[in-house]
């Protein structure tokens, strides 16, 4: 598996004070949800989410040229394809 930038290894836990919603801390309590690691999944997801946003927009024009080229040349190993 390729490793990212934002695949960070399991360490130290760090004490964060964040501001929640009183609704949702209450249903999470009453359903036993673990808030800090579910905070912790969330946090994960958008920073995933934001690298490739940025990873899109850096390579934006690469991605565009690579498709005009398919478009006026087809697929480079388009013969070999079984389907």
């Amino acid at each position: 598996m390729t490793e990212h930038k934002h695949d960070f290894p399991a360490g130290a836990r760090k004490a964060t004070n964040v501001s929640l919603d009183s609704g949702l801390v209450a249903e999470a309590k009453r359903l036993g949800v673990n808030i800090s690691r579910a905070c912790e999944a969330g946090l994960s997801a958008e920073i995933a989410q934001t690298y490739a946003q940025q990873w899109k927009a850096e390579n934006a024009a690469a991605l565009v040229s690579s498709n005009e080229w398919v478009e006026r040349n087809g697929l480079p190993l388009a013969r070999y394809r079984q389907f």
